[in-house]
């Protein structure tokens, strides 16, 4: 039986062009004999300008809906999520070779991690690569760890959401991504790692496109009060979770098939 993984991409007019790229990466990775990708590309809006750039593969699908950032799109692509695991690519990223496959050998070996993380390098303008300092060791990233991280390094997490890969269950249970304008990705990490066990993949799995149209350099993203609203809720949410108690997987070992 073949078994799937969605990968979710979210995108908007201005960084449409970088769509062949993230294609050529994904079309690049080998998985596992027996699975297969599923591309979900969702329009943050109903513009003509990102069609052009959608690859003609009868394994991508696109669809369009009005504009509510990029949080908004990834959660309504998330009904097209067909497979086990659901996987993040940004629209300016690009996945490094084998990628998925770590991703898919982490999880599919041990049923109480609930997402992998990787080590994401910033793509320069120049095609050069720069790595983040203090990246932690490869293994299990355990419940509550991201939130005292984030919290005691100013609001920077220890692994990066956008090497995101999820089951998929787990995902839709929270809810998706948080409704906010930015930092929505890094408010689900929080949530993820308040009910379940992480990993994090000391190899590269992404590369970070830096560009001038990016969404995170673009000065509304560092206004003060913004950002200090997008932190308190995120923070909040993960601090209700994990006191609550409510935990995957649920006591007893039972969990949701995957299949």
């Amino acid at each position: 039986m073949t078994r799937r993984i969605t990968v979710v991409t979210a995108v908007h007019a201005p960084a449409a062009h970088h769509l062949p790229d993230a294609y050529a990466s994904l079309a690049g990775q080998r998985l596992p004999d027996g699975w297969e990708w599923h591309w979900v590309i969702q329009e943050d809006g109903t513009t003509d300008e990102v069609r052009p750039h959608v690859p003609d593969d009868g394994r991508v699908s696109f669809r369009q809906g009005r504009p509510g950032g990029p949080g908004v799109a990834r959660t309504i692509a998330l009904a097209r999520a067909d497979g086990a695991y659901v996987k993040v690519l940004d629209a300016d990223d690009r996945l490094t070779p084998g990628a998925l496959a770590r991703d898919l050998a982490v999880l599919e070996a041990d049923r109480t991690i609930g997402w992998t993380t990787s080590r994401a390098l910033d793509l320069l303008p120049d095609g050069s690569t720069a790595g983040f300092p203090g990246d932690p060791v490869e293994g299990p990233v355990e419940r509550g760890a991201v939130l005292r991280f984030w919290r005691e390094n100013g609001y920077r997490a220890q692994v990066h959401p956008a090497t995101l890969c999820v089951r998929r269950e787990l995902l839709t249970a929270l809810g998706g991504w948080m409704a906010l304008p930015a930092s929505e990705d890094t408010g689900l990490l929080l949530a993820l790692n308040a009910v379940s066990r992480g990993w994090f993949t000391a190899e590269p799995g992404l590369l970070y496109r830096k560009w001038a149209g990016q969404v995170t350099g673009q000065s509304a993203h560092v206004d003060p009060a913004e950002r200090d609203a997008r932190m308190a809720v995120a923070e909040a949410r993960a601090r209700a979770l994990a006191e609550f108690g409510w935990t995957y997987p649920a006591p007893g070992g039972a969990t949701a098939a995957t299949r």
